[in-house]
Parts: structure tokens; sequence; C-alpha cells
């Protein structure tokens, strides 16, 4: 039996662009945007880093991987959107997960602590003042910008920095406290720099703060958290006790935030729509259970491509659309309902919700922008993961008469170890063959910089030991057979 819930309440859907890793060519971009609209999204909220076409003394933290986007390309992605119906939030870090800021050596001295690459220093007025100036830029332009982002999540090593233990050892100073004065500093200085400006900030570390310690914290007034669980599991009283000891603090304006991808493994190649299906049911659970004081004023559905600017790819946006749809339908119908699920079907042109199962059911020009890839991506996904190709070294006539003590004294059977070079030539060259589909589709999509870095993360862990058998068969073949 389906659960039932009241469609989510008023307020903006927004999805997350996170750009900090697999950025869009700026084509597929819009094609993206297109889409969302038509899939019922009323804005963006785009976490840039290091595609920010930043100017000046942070003219460093551009990306040199991978072009970062242009000014003309920033301003047009944003006008596109706009002509769609749709706001542009950008979301800047200002406190934690400032990996692309802190790697830089002339940022090192600005860590909290020296081997945290991602935690600000608040102690350090040189900090605010790049927090400050990256915002400067990012708002400049953004024309007409009237909400933004200022991230403040998962700061890492808090308090263990010198300079924090010996503020913290001042009697009745907390590490909480010192997480409230620097955001209460930025806040203030946005609200100062740009007084219209609505501020939403990420919550989990005020998620422990007693109210009392939320109401004076001077955050009232100034942001808007932004509670965020992307488990299938999430705790619903739990979370309904957050938001509303939130609103008594005085913060009434509250946000939520969900997941469409990127949420699952930090490595994760192909979406499970079911998983974040789950996700957005609780999701409805919660909004269906709060007092009327919360002002829910609408959830950000994130789609993260990395967790962090150190680590490996998520899954790409192509393979997460049939999700994303699923998401949107279903806190639009408060279920996802026969209706929900022929609508999902219906607009991408698909016959399952689970992109390993999709097949196409309408032609090529009528389906999501992407799927080719996604298409792709799921076969490959498949060879890759086959127990044949992933554990042929521990097959047994590998492990029986291809040992790695076989293969150092060279002594073989050369008959056997004939079968074993061919095997292995055949898995390279189906992979090989899956690959270049891929690698050709994806740079119509991506710069190749992406198709470089999802290429080695995927696949040439699977196919550098095929590769090596194929070249120590050669080797022992040469003293073995004449």
């Amino acid at each position: 039996m389906r659960m039932s819930y009241p469609p989510w309440p008023k307020g903006k859907k927004l999805v997350h662009l996170d750009l900090k890793g697999a950025p869009p060519r700026v084509e597929y971009l819009h094609r993206l945007i297109e889409l969302f609209s038509e899939l019922g999204v009323d804005g963006l909220l785009v976490e840039y880093e290091d595609v920010f076409p930043y100017d000046g003394e942070l003219k460093l933290l551009q990306a040199t991987a991978q072009p970062a986007y242009s000014r003309d390309e920033v301003l047009s992605m944003q006008e596109f959107a706009r002509s769609k119906g749709m706001e542009v939030i950008p979301l800047v870090q200002t406190f934690g997960h400032m990996e692309f800021v802190l790697k830089h050596r002339s940022m090192w001295h600005l860590r909290e602590v020296a081997h945290c690459v991602g935690t600000l220093n608040p102690h350090r007025e040189e900090g605010v003042k790049v927090v400050m100036e990256m915002l400067r830029q990012v708002v400049e332009l953004h024309p007409g910008l009237s909400t933004l982002h200022i991230g403040a999540d998962e700061v890492y090593m808090l308090g263990e920095g010198e300079e924090s233990k010996l503020w913290l050892a001042s009697p009745g100073r907390t590490v909480e406290q010192l997480f409230l004065s620097h955001v209460t500093k930025v806040a203030r200085a946005v609200k100062e720099a740009w007084p219209h400006m609505t501020i939403i900030m990420w919550d989990d570390m005020m998620r422990g703060m007693s109210l009392d310690t939320l109401k004076a914290s001077g955050l009232v007034g100034l942001v808007q958290p932004m509670l965020w669980d992307y488990t299938p599991n999430l705790d619903v009283s739990k979370t309904v006790s957050l938001l509303e000891k939130y609103c008594s603090a005085g913060m009434a304006d509250l946000w939520a935030a969900s997941s469409f991808k990127g949420s699952t493994s930090v490595y994760t190649c192909v979406t499970s729509t079911q998983r974040h299906l789950d996700n957005h049911l609780q999701w409805l659970k919660v909004a269906a259970s709060l007092s009327p004081a919360v002002n829910m004023k609408g959830i950000a559905i994130t789609g993260w491509q990395r967790y962090d600017h150190l680590s490996v790819l998520c899954e790409l946006i192509p393979v997460a659309i049939p999700s994303l749809a699923v998401c949107l339908q279903t806190l639009l119908h408060g279920q996802f309902s026969a209706e929900a699920q022929s609508k999902v079907t219906g607009k991408l042109g698909i016959s399952s919700v689970e992109v390993e199962t999709m097949e196409m059911t309408c032609v090529a020009d009528t389906v999501f922008p992407g799927r080719r890839l996604a298409e792709l991506i799921v076969e490959l996904n498949a060879l890759l993961n086959s127990e044949d190709i992933r554990f042929f070294e521990n097959s047994m006539f590998v492990r029986g008469w291809f040992s790695p003590y076989q293969r150092q004294r060279k002594t073989v059977t050369p008959l056997i170890t004939m079968q074993i070079h061919n095997q292995a030539s055949l898995f390279l060259a189906t992979l090989q063959q899956k690959v270049e589909a891929v690698r050709e589709e994806m740079a119509k999509l991506y710069p190749d910089s992406t198709v470089q870095e999802w290429i080695e993360e995927h696949v040439s862990p699977v196919t550098a030991p095929l590769q090596r058998i194929t070249e120590d068969v050669a080797a022992c073949l040469k003293e073995m057979v004449p």
C-alpha cells in the first residue's frame, strides 16, 4: 500500500547544482535548467566553488584542471533560469568546507589547524576579509540577487587550533559560541553590505545547542536555517523537534534539504531512485507534523557531485534525472502515486524510474537531456561490476596457474596461460568498446577533465589488473614457448 501525505506545503522547490565536480558544459546546463522548469522547480541553489570566475587577488581560486565559467556564462545561466521563472541562489562556503580556498599555499595560514584543509580560523581578520571578498564578487555577478546561502556546515576541528584554545581558556566560553561568533560576524557584514539580502545557512552545527544558546546567538532575525537530512530512514520526530526548537528560538523561517543524488556513498556511480524517494516520503511526514508557527520557506533538493572538494566524483546528473523527477512528483502529490509515476515515465520517456532498468519508450528528441550517457554509464557500470571481470584475478585458473609466484619465476603452463591471456584480452576489448562510447558521449556534456577523472576513477581500477595479466603472460611466454 502506498503511503500518502499532504503535498509539500507552500514554499520554493530548489534544485541544488553542485559544480565543484563535473561542471556541465553551458549548453547542457541550459538544457537541464529547461527540464528542471518543466518538472516544477522554482529555483537553483548553485554551489560554484572553483568554477566561479573569481578575479583580482582571488583569481588563484579558479580551477586549473578544468576551465571556470566565464562571467558571461554565469550571467547567461541566470538569465536563462529567470526566463523559465526560476530564481538563482548562490551558495558560498564561509567557515567549513573551504578546501578549495585553504588548499592554496598562500592561504594555509588561515586554516584552523594545519591538517584540516576545510575549516577557516575564526580568529584571523584576514579570513573574514577573504570570505567577504568572495561574497562580494559572487553577489556582484548576480544582479538583483535577494537570497544568499553562506554554508557553515561541518566545521570540523573547530576549537582545536592554538588561537581557539587560547580563546576557549577564558571562563564560560564554548566551541558553540566560537562557531556562532564567526557566523554572526559574517551574517552581519552581509546585511550591512546588502540590507535586503535574505541569508540561508546549514543547520547542523546548531543542532546540539540549547534553546537559550540559540536565542542569545545573535542569529535570530539574521539567518534562515536549512536543516539537511538525506537518509531514507530520516528520523521524523527528531527532525520535527529540531525545527520546532529553531522556531521557538525565534527563527521561524526555515528550510529543508533533501537529496536526489550524491548522498548514498562517496563513490556511487549509478543512482538508486528508491533510496531518494524514501527520503522525500520522510520529509513529507516531517512537513505534515510541524506546528503552524513554523514557516517552511521551501526545500532544496540537493545533488552532491563530491562529498567535499577533495573527494571523488559522485553520480553524474544524467543517471540521477529519473530520481529527481520522482522526488519532485512525490513532493507535489504527497506520495509516489500511479499518477506521479505516469507523469515521470511519460515526461522522461522511460519505462522504469530506476535508471538501471529503464528502457526508452519515446524517440530521442522527446526524452531527457543526457539520457544516452545515462544508458551507457549503466551498461558500463554493470560490466565493470560483473563477477567474471572484477574477480578475474581470483579465478581458479589465474590463482592456480598464473599466481604472483609463478609470474615472478616465469614457470607457467603455456596452454592454460594462453587461455588466461585470451580471456583477459577479450574482457579488455569489451570494456574498451564501452569506455570509448561513454567517453564520446560524456565529452558532449562535460569538460575533458571530468571525462578523464570519471574514467580513471571507475574504469582504470578494473582494467589495470587485466592489463597487467596480459603483459605478464606475454613476458612469461617468451621464456616458455620457442
